[in-house]
């Protein structure tokens, strides 16, 4: 392609570039067309229409080679931080002369408003960012692109490298709340993690923002332009040297002033001035505290004793209260054993209630001291927590700091006076509050129950169990026996509401060598009960079931049938009826001769005891069964003896129970 001739006079061309011709401008004393100076800066632009270097040389080679000295352009590298001048400034961009063949731009945004704005002629130092905008419109291609705010980064950044290394202490003013952390402007930002603002995380990091504040260097990084400091680690490297030196210097006993730094359910953390110490919650009042914020708050400046020091572990246990005198010195003086006080209830647990006697001492009501007579489930059900009582102290344990103190003891003992209350023979009504093996517990008032054992239940009948005679909630009437007031028992008796029968009733009733008819009850090895009536039976010995000799009883009777017996003897104090059924057809003269060998038997032998009967033991009716016979009287005995044992013991129990768990939460 041949260009036209490029110069007229002092114009030039611009119509095969499609554009208008401009006026020229002065440059290096020449006039110089607008469109070169375009052409210069956009020459992208010629490439697009294929003009060759040879068409270039001779387009311009009418020019003195003087007049065009001021395209010899210095070079510029991409990421060179130089200098220029504004040579032009709009509202978007500022246009500065690098030096370079063609001139760059800057953002008129990274002015801020607060700092002296550009003027032209002034000269600045940017940043080379791009030598070839190839993102921007065609037009503007082949301008370089240029950052002041970038430039000024970097130079600080090298600045601070210059002075600042890893381990260094730094200050700076808390500018900025970003994730994680906080920006310190130490003329860089740096930054310092939320981690590392103290040594326990603060609740609010923002707090810091506007306050100059001193870190540690942790880590330059030089290819990311970042640097991690730590507050943190200045102070504990501060507190480790006055630790030790603290360490040196504190003695048991010593009273210290210290600000408390962080507060725990247990206690308060307090900063002795380079190591905490532990204000436990139990070592701030000699009084009942719930929570030590109660007693201090964060920031509170302390004045405290020091109780203990742990040098290998490097702990410190810290008092408030140890300031003042103990309330428990001379306790005993104050509240001597036996004497009624006034109190708070400050607190009811399951097995008592804690009362307040004064700041610093309380004292136990064990829930088997707060009534004589009703039976508690719960301590709530006599008091609650703010209740004014009164309370008998009744046990002091300096050493351990504990009073024992009841509520019971305030009013009359009603056991003290049951004696004059229920005099033995005096009749009774009650409601059966209980059962056991042994018997019922008859509860006659309030809190005052009576023992109706099963012996005492039937004249007549052998009871296994009371539930036979009575049942639990019935009401009913019994006959006082005894009274215990030191072991407070009652004895309570049933049958003896009415006349022995064994007395005179059933002897003239029974007569000896009488023929009654019974039933077969029950049947043993040694011989068979018969029911005689409701509650009176006798003993049929086996050697009375036929006139030969019998091996198992159950081959004559069997338990249900009908027979008829003879009365062989009634014994009222055994409470006892030996029977015979193979006596029931003997003559008179048949009897007698027995008759007199059991008497020939007697002055040989010691009498026996007769058998039959109900009664708490049994005899034999015959010297031949005297094995046998002891076989029974030693076990009904057994039996008689283990069930009144096992109410003796069973209540003995009980009692042994209740003190021990008294005495223990107490």
């Amino acid at each position: 392609m041949r260009l036209p001739r490029l110069v007229i006079g002092k114009r030039t061309f611009l119509y095969c570039l499609g554009r208008s011709v401009a006026t020229a401008t002065s440059v290096a004393g020449r006039d110089v067309p607008d469109w070169f100076f375009y052409f210069m800066v956009n020459r992208n632009l010629i490439r697009e229409y294929d003009i060759s270097d040879e068409d270039w040389d001779v387009a311009v080679g009418e020019l003195a080679e003087d007049d065009i000295g001021w395209l010899d352009a210095t070079d510029v590298d991409v990421n060179q931080i130089v200098e220029g001048k504004i040579i032009r400034i709009d509202d978007e961009f500022v246009l500065v002369d690098v030096g370079y063949k063609s001139e760059g731009t800057i953002a008129r945004d990274e002015w801020d408003e607060e700092e002296p704005q550009p003027e032209i002629g002034q000269t600045v130092r940017v940043l080379v960012e791009d030598v070839e905008d190839s993102q921007s419109p065609l037009e503007e291609r082949g301008m370089i692109v240029l950052s002041k705010r970038k430039a000024e980064k970097i130079e600080k950044w090298m600045k601070v490298m210059e002075t600042v290394h890893e381990g260094d202490i730094i200050s700076g003013e808390a500018v900025r709340k970003i994730k994680g952390g906080l920006l310190v402007d130490i003329g860089v930002n740096v930054f310092l993690p939320a981690s590392q603002v103290d040594i326990r995380r603060p609740h609010d990091i923002g707090e810091y923002i506007g306050k100059t504040i001193e870190c540690m260097v942790l880590k330059i990084d030089d290819a990311r332009r970042n640097i991690v400091v730590s507050r943190r680690s200045l102070i504990e490297a501060q507190r480790e040297e006055k630790k030790s030196e603290l360490l040196r210097e504190l003695e048991v006993g010593q009273l210290r002033k210290g600000t408390v730094k962080n507060i725990a359910d247990f206690g308060a953390f307090v900063d002795l001035g380079g190591i905490d110490g532990l204000l436990h919650i139990t070592d701030m009042s000699w009084g009942r505290i719930n929570h030590p914020s109660e007693m201090v708050k964060i920031d509170d400046e302390l004045e405290v004793q020091i109780l203990h020091i742990d040098y290998e572990k490097e702990k410190i246990a810290l008092g408030l209260k140890q300031k003042s005198a103990s309330p428990w010195e001379n306790v005993a003086g104050k509240y001597p054993v036996n004497s009624v006080i006034k109190g708070t209830v400050v607190n009811v647990m399951s097995y008592g209630a804690f009362v307040k006697l004064e700041d610093g001492i309380e004292g136990l009501v064990h829930i088997s001291e707060m009534s004589w007579t009703k039976r508690i489930s719960h301590p709530n059900e006599l008091v609650n927590i703010d209740d004014v009582i009164d309370v008998v102290v009744l046990r002091i344990d300096e050493q351990k700091q504990e009073i024992s103190l009841g509520m019971k003891q305030t009013q009359d003992n009603p056991w003290e006076r049951v004696a004059d209350r229920y005099p033995t023979d005096a009749l009774v009504k009650g409601k059966v509050r209980n059962l056991t093996n042994y018997g019922a517990f008859i509860e006659i008032e309030e809190g005052i129950d009576g023992l109706l054992h099963v012996s005492d239940m039937s004249w007549t009948r052998k009871i296994s169990h009371p539930s036979e005679v009575v049942e639990k909630g019935q009401e009913v009437e019994c006959k006082v026996l005894s009274v215990d007031q030191e072991r407070r028992r009652i004895a309570l008796g049933l049958k003896q509401m009415d006349e022995d029968p064994w007395a005179t009733d059933i002897p003239n009733r029974y007569q000896q060598g009488q023929l009654v008819n019974g039933k077969v009850t029950k049947i043993t090895n040694f011989g068979v009960f018969v029911g005689l009536e409701d509650g009176l039976e006798g003993l049929l010995h086996i050697s009375e079931l036929a006139d030969h000799k019998v091996e198992n009883p159950q081959e004559v009777v069997n338990v249900g049938d009908d027979i008829e017996v003879k009365v062989l003897r009634v014994d009222s104090e055994e409470r006892k009826i030996g029977l015979s059924r193979k006596r029931v057809e003997w003559a008179e003269e048949d009897e007698a001769a027995a008759e007199a060998a059991e008497a020939e038997a007697a002055r040989a032998d010691t009498p026996l005891e007769l058998k039959g009967g109900i009664g708490s033991d049994s005899g034999p009716l015959f010297k031949p069964a005297a094995s046998e016979s002891d076989d029974v009287t030693d076990s009904e005995s057994a039996d008689e003896t283990e069930t009144t044992e096992t109410a003796e013991s069973a209540e003995e129990v009980d009692e042994e129970n209740t003190v021990k768990a008294a005495e223990q939460e107490g």
